[in-house]
Order: structure tokens, then C-alpha cells, then sequence
């Protein structure tokens, strides 16, 4: 009986091709468009005056986006649709995410909701919160005594 050299890398390369011929026999042989749910990566940061909250969201139109506020929360809804410039079978490769999505945020007490405004511009969804007058710092002077 001869004795063999283990060799791991050999194993893990066999196990990988078996688990891609599964995966092929299970979702057919082409990749499908991908669509569903994708969430939108949002930045959110705070000035003096405002709230302010940007939501990447390219490819997609004004019409397709929905915002509106529930009680104490902000929605942003909306769909990012599939270009229908070619046909699906005459794609090799779609990594990008398409379908419809939704975002929900908690509003502070410290916000005018009905001052809320949104802007789409290059992708990029810029939705101003305003704080109310009476949040904002106020400075007050200090008066100096002579005695």
C-alpha cells in the first residue's frame, strides 16, 4: 500500500466544484436579473438648524420614491426597476440589485414635520428634517458687575 501526501487545498478545490455543479442544477445554468429588496445605504448627520438624511438610490426616478411621515416615523419607499433596454437572456453578468425598497426612521420629538423637505439629485436622495425654535441653542450673554 503506498502512502499519499494530504493535501488540503486538493479537497477544498473538489468540494467547491461540487458545490457549484449543485448550485447550477438548482438555478440553471445562466444568472437571473436579481430583484427584491434592497435596502438603500443612508448617511445621517445633525447641523445646528436641520436633520439631514441621504439615501443612495441610483437609477432610480422622483416618481418612484415615496416619503412620507406616520406618527413619529419616517418612510422612504420606492422601486428601482430593471432597464428593460435589453433582454434578459442577452445579459452575461447583472450584479446590480433591482426592485422595490423601504426605509423606515423614528423621528425625534425635536422635528417640524410639516417643514420636512426632499430633494433627488446625480442618485442621491437628500431629505432635510428641520428641528424646532425652541431646540435650538440659544446664547446667553453674560453681563459683567463692577462693584
Amino acid at each position: 500500500m503506498a502512502i499519499q501526501r494530504w493535501d488540503p487545498f486538493k479537497e477544498l478545490t473538489n468540494l467547491k466544484s461540487q458545490m457549484d455543479k449543485i448550485f447550477e442544477n438548482l438555478l440553471g445554468e445562466g444568472e437571473e436579473i436579481k430583484t427584491g429588496s434592497w435596502v438603500p445605504p443612508v448617511d445621517i448627520y445633525e447641523t445646528e438648524n436641520e436633520i439631514v438624511i441621504k439615501a443612495e438610490v441610483p437609477g432610480v426616478s422622483q416618481g418612484d420614491v415615496e416619503i412620507k411621515v406616520e406618527d413619529d416615523t419616517l418612510i422612504i419607499r420606492g422601486e428601482k426597476k430593471f432597464e428593460r433596454d435589453m433582454e434578459k437572456e442577452t445579459y452575461h453578468r447583472a450584479e446590480r440589485v433591482y426592485g422595490k425598497f423601504q426605509r423606515t426612521f423614528i423621528l425625534p420629538k425635536s422635528i417640524e414635520k410639516d417643514k420636512i423637505k426632499a430633494t433627488l439629485k446625480h442618485g442621491v436622495l437628500t431629505i432635510i428634517l428641520p428641528k424646532k425654535e425652541e431646540v435650538k441653542p440659544k446664547e446667553i450673554s453674560i453681563q459683567v458687575e463692577e462693584e
